[in-house]
C-alpha cells in the first residue's frame, strides 16, 4: 500500500497508545513520518521499530504556543509537511458533573483543547499552500452525547473538534482538509494483549483508527473536509 508515498506526515502524540499502530500504518503506506511526543526514550524506541520511515523525532512542549509555532517554521524550512495527525489525547472522568474536581477540567482543557488550537494555529497556513495539506485529529462519541459522568472529557472534546472544524472552514478554496475521526473508545495492540479473552465490545481497534487517518490523508480523501468520521453504528452522528 503507498497511498501516501513521499508524503511528510507529522504525528503528534506518536507514542501514545495509539500512536504505535498509526505510525506503522502511515509507514506502510509510504510516508515520510515526523514524530512529536513529550518523552525522547519513547520516540526513540518507536523510531528504531520503524527506522525505515521515520525521518526524524521531536520533544515540543505542545503548551507553548510559541515553541509550536518555532517547531512548525523550524519542520518546514525546507520542505513542507503535507498532514498533520494530532493524537494527543487522555481521559478523566467517572464522577457526576457537580463532583468532578475542577483540576480536571483544566487538565484536559489543556490536554485535548490548547494543544489543538496551539497544533492547529501552527500549522494551518502552512498547509493551506501546500496541493495535499491534511489535518485530522481521532475525538470521542462522547463529544456529542454528553452524560454528568464524562462531562469533563466531553466538553473538551467537542471544543478540540470545534477547532478543527473551524480550521476545515478557513480551508475551504483551497486544496487542504481538516476532519475528525470519531470513535468509541479505542483498543490498542497493548490492551489486546494484556486481556485476548475478553470482550471488547464497541472498542475500535487501533489499526482500524490508523487505516482511516491514512485514508484522510491520501489522494482518495482529497474531497473529506469538516467531516466528523463514525467509525461506529447507530448514535449521534
Amino acid at each position: 500500500m503507498t497511498a501516501l508515498a513521499g508524503r511528510r506526515v507529522l504525528i503528534t502524540g506518536a507514542a501514545g497508545g495509539l500512536g504505535p499502530s498509526v505510525v506503522a500504518a502511515a509507514g506502510a503506506a509510504g510516508a515520510r513520518l515526523v514524530l512529536v511526543d513529550v518523552a525522547q526514550d519513547r520516540l526513540d524506541a518507536l523510531a528504531a521499530d520503524h527506522s525505515g520511515s521515520v525521518e526524524s523525532t521531536h520533544v515540543v512542549d505542545l503548551l507553548d504556543a510559541d515553541a509550536v509555532t518555532g517547531f512548525a517554521a523550524q519542520v518546514t524550512a525546507t520542505e513542507p509537511i503535507d498532514a498533520v495527525w494530532h493524537l494527543v489525547g487522555g481521559w478523566r472522568g467517572g464522577t457526576p458533573l457537580q463532583q468532578q474536581p475542577l483540576a480536571d477540567w483544566e487538565w484536559l482543557h489543556d490536554l485535548l483543547v490548547r494543544t489543538t488550537v496551539h497544533v492547529a494555529r501552527a500549522f494551518a497556513d502552512l498547509l493551506a499552500v501546500s496541493e495535499q495539506g491534511r489535518f485530522a485529529i481521532v475525538s470521542a462519541k462522547e463529544a456529542q452525547a454528553p452524560t454528568s459522568k464524562n462531562a469533563s472529557y466531553a466538553t473538551a472534546k467537542a471544543a478540540s473538534e470545534a477547532v478543527v472544524l473551524a480550521l476545515a472552514n478557513g480551508f475551504k478554496g483551497t486544496a487542504a482538509t481538516a476532519n475528525v475521526v470519531v470513535v468509541p473508545a479505542i483498543l490498542t495492540p497493548a490492551m489486546r494483549e494484556k486481556d485476548p479473552d475478553k470482550d471488547w465490545g464497541v472498542f475500535v481497534p487501533a489499526e482500524q483508527i490508523a487505516d482511516a487517518l491514512v485514508y484522510l490523508s491520501s489522494p482518495a480523501g482529497a474531497k473529506m473536509n469538516g467531516q466528523r468520521i463514525r467509525l461506529y453504528s447507530g448514535g449521534p452522528s
